[in-house]
């Protein structure tokens, strides 16, 4: 039965190579441009305006959009907030003009372009040292994050596993911001939080092959580390592949109806979530199998009770 199982099984650890070679490949041009390019931070981390506006009729989102654009205002963000006749405009920072003087101004632009009464609910800035506190506190916590991972798998299986974990989540969020970083996509904290998500859809899935994995090591005598980590991708490939192709489903969705507010977010996840699972299957189990991993590492010592020997010699 093992042996028919063996020939059933795909071979993914045959390709480790090619696939570890194209991971690094990817992983330095993301390196590369994030330093060349780096990242479009939005108003969140550079620090900005704020202006809420309220209209008398259902706002057109389009027209306002292009109003701003053709009055020099071509980084505005505009979305609703709470009804259709709500808008809240965000700008990046100016120095030459104050907030007050910058929401008259916007506000008798939108005037004239779309012919309505408006309303100044409020205005508010958001300083650059703002900015500054959430950029730190958004690295610290996939900092904090990427450590507590490596800490939990260490302890749920081998240490072996917990670098090859922590190496593939690291993969994947690297090429998440080397993607912003190239297409020069606004880089905001909906698009932090979709890439913590990314961090723990990734995390589930490679805990669920190192499971897999660890079963297999104590069940099957026969055969190497690397055809039973083949056996164990295979097992879960079923599972790993209804669980993707769902969630890109959703993903899908939210990226062509969900509007402009949760586009990154949208694009982030998606992307995401399919190197997550390239991930999972090659860079994870590929980074245990070439640290050396083997069955001795996780089948449990048997520990020998005290007396056990005698019981034994006794008729």
């Amino acid at each position: 039965m093992q042996l028919l199982k063996l020939k059933e099984t795909v071979n993914f650890m045959h390709y480790r190579k090619f696939a570890m070679v194209f991971s690094v490949v990817l992983m330095l041009a993301a390196m590369t441009s994030l330093v060349v390019n780096k990242l479009n931070f939005g108003l969140d981390f550079t620090g900005g305006t704020l202006i809420e506006v309220g209209f008398e009729q259902a706002a057109d989102l389009n027209t306002i959009r292009q109003v701003m654009d053709s009055n020099g205002f071509d980084d505005a963000v505009v979305q609703l907030y709470g009804s259709s006749r709500d808008v809240v405009i965000r700008l990046a920072q100016r120095e030459d003009i104050k907030a007050e003087m910058l929401g008259n101004q916007i506000l008798s632009i939108l005037k004239e372009g779309t012919g309505q009464e408006l309303v100044m609910r409020r205005i508010e800035f958001v300083g650059s040292s703002v900015g500054d506190e959430l950029t730190e506190q958004g690295g610290l916590a996939m900092l904090t994050a990427l450590i507590c991972i490596l800490v939990y798998v260490a302890f749920r299986f081998e240490w072996r596993f917990a670098l090859g974990s922590v190496f593939a989540l690291f993969h994947d969020v690297l090429l998440t911001l080397g993607l912003f970083s190239f297409l020069r996509l606004e880089f905001d904290l909906t698009v932090l939080a979709a890439i913590l998500a990314v961090i723990g859809y990734s995390l589930n899935d490679t805990i669920v092959v190192s499971d897999r994995i660890r079963e297999n090591f104590r069940k099957i005598r026969d055969g190497g580390p690397a055809e039973i980590i083949n056996i164990s991708l295979t097992q879960t490939l079923s599972r790993t592949f209804i669980t993707s192709i769902t969630t890109l489903l959703v993903l899908f969705a939210l990226f062509y109806q969900g509007g402009a507010l949760i586009h990154g977010f949208a694009t982030a996840l998606l992307f995401g979530v399919f190197i997550g699972t390239y991930s999972s299957i090659y860079v994870a189990s590929a980074v245990a199998l070439a640290l050396g991993v083997s069955k001795e590492d996780l089948i449990p010592e048997v520990i020998e009770k005290e007396g056990a020997d005698q019981e034994m010699m006794m008729p």
